[in-house]
């Protein structure tokens, strides 16, 4: 694989909010899919499933597929009547099954499609061999957030469970942990099933602890089993089978850097929140596809993806939280880059509510409304003793750096190389008004592999639009 250009995180448009990705390569074109926010929304999911792709050989190249399935089609009304996190295989049939819940349900619907981005039409709810809808009735296994997989042997197993606080929901369907079905070759009619796979009830620390997002890969002989805490990234469990027998194995990613440099749920390198993704291979590399929040809310979320690495006993290094994401490796310290791709952002200072809250805390943002165009995000309400980060750029050539910003503020960004590490440079800020302005500075070389930090240090609001190196 060799992108043509540079790519970097998030590595779809700016205004484009898929999180809940879950990564499948068909016919040799890597697919997202995943639920869609709306900039500025107050719920999860308001928006129809969209879908992108891109060519195995180049992860710069993506595009947009389109919608490929509306809220109007689901055949009745159920709650919000959101979709909430969706997953895809391909049949025995050849066909491709979209798997998704809708908000409030705890039932499992499918609709289908003769390509992998085409228009989906729905095609029923997950079933018994009796006709009972499961999580239709008190006492059924909620069921939520479909992983679905389809074996090398051609055996189809579901995957699903939501584990709050409490443990069931106002009509007693029960939340037990993770469960598991096997299905029919229809894709539809449960064979065997639902299993508890993962019980809630299991002791383990709380940090570990099985919350939603289940998603099952194969890889070299082991299954691995993803998912999500509540706080804390995605992690998993791995096996010698699909349907138990698993051994918890790590965490695999925070795009809060939790489990990194000291970063911990109550400290993130970035603002903390829920999270949903998985694994795929890629021309004997894997990825991992996860999520960040955006405009101080959880309800704007964007996809990002980093390269992980499987060691010889199955095991899975945590794969830091970067900028450059799929770009092979760290991003040119020459040229121009939208300030957005922060993967740090942190405020030091206390401002809390009497909730418990943060309250003018900065945050990656866009001005105007949700859209499928349009101007970039930036990097809104830097204020003193703030740090937005990037990593890495290769920095061995690199002499200057250029920012455009905005706000009224007076005082000093320091930069810095390594999160807590020494001085490189210092920019004195002295802005006023609205427009954006550009200011340059000197910066010394730094090494093949650079982060960039910047903090500021004084008094009133900046916003960042734009770096550049030179």
């Amino acid at each position: 694989m060799k992108n043509k250009k540079q790519i970097f995180n998030p590595y779809l448009p700016s205004y484009e909010y898929i999180p809940d990705g879950e990564p499948h390569v068909f016919d040799g074109r890597l697919y997202i899919y995943g639920s869609h926010d709306k900039f500025g929304g107050d719920d999860y999911c308001l928006n129809d499933y969209v879908c992108w792709s891109a060519p195995v050989e180049d992860l710069s190249d993506w595009r947009y597929e389109g919608v490929i399935y509306r809220k109007s089609q689901h055949p009745y009304s159920v709650g919000r009547n959101l979709l909430f996190a969706p997953d895809v295989a391909k049949g025995k049939d050849g066909r491709y099954y979209l798997y998704y819940s809708v908000a409030d349900s705890a039932v499992m619907s499918v609709a289908v499609c003769d390509e992998p981005a085409g228009q989906y039409v729905y095609y029923g709810d997950v079933h018994d061999r009796e006709g009972h809808v499961a999580g239709s009735a008190k006492g059924d296994f909620y069921q939520f957030d479909p992983g679905v997989f389809v074996d090398d042997d051609g055996r189809i197993f579901l995957f699903s469970g939501f584990c709050p606080g409490k443990r069931e929901d106002a009509l007693g369907r029960r939340y037990v942990g993770c469960h598991m079905c096997e299905l029919e070759d229809d894709m539809l009619t449960i064979k065997r099933g639902p299993e508890i796979i993962i019980d809630r009830d299991v002791p383990c620390p709380e940090e570990r602890r099985y919350f939603e997002a289940p998603s099952m890969r194969k890889y070299n002989g082991k299954y691995y089993l993803i998912y999500s805490v509540r706080i804390g990234g995605l992690h998993y469990y791995i096996s010698d089978r699909p349907d138990g027998g698993f051994v918890y194995g790590g965490r695999i990613h925070s795009a809060s850097d939790v489990g990194i440099g000291g970063h911990d749920a109550e400290n993130p390198a970035y603002p903390n929140g829920n999270t949903h993704g998985s694994l795929v291979e890629i021309q004997g590399k894997y990825y991992i596809f996860d999520h960040r929040m955006t405009n101080n809310s959880s309800y704007c979320r964007q996809g990002v993806a980093e390269q992980v690495w499987i060691e010889e006993d199955g095991s899975i290094r945590q794969a830091e939280s970067t900028s450059c994401g799929l770009n092979g490796g760290p991003l040119a310290g020459i040229g121009k880059y939208p300030a957005y791709i922060a993967c740090v952002l942190m405020d030091k200072n206390d401002n809390r509510a009497a909730d418990g809250k943060k309250i003018m805390a900065p945050c990656i943002t866009q001005e105007g409304e949700d859209r499928e165009c349009g101007p970039e995000q930036f990097v809104y309400n830097i204020i003193n003793k703030c740090v937005v980060g990037y990593k890495y750029f290769d920095f061995r050539n690199t002499s200057g750096i250029a920012l455009v910003l905005r706000g009224n503020a007076r005082g000093r960004l320091m930069v810095r190389y390594e999160e807590n590490g020494e001085d490189k440079a210092c920019m004195e800020i002295l802005l006023q008004g609205g427009e954006w302005s550009r200011i340059e500075g000197k910066l010394p070389s730094g090494s093949e592999k650079s982060g960039l930090y910047l903090e500021f240090l004084g008094e009133g609001s900046i916003d960042l639009l734009e770096i550049a190196f030179f």
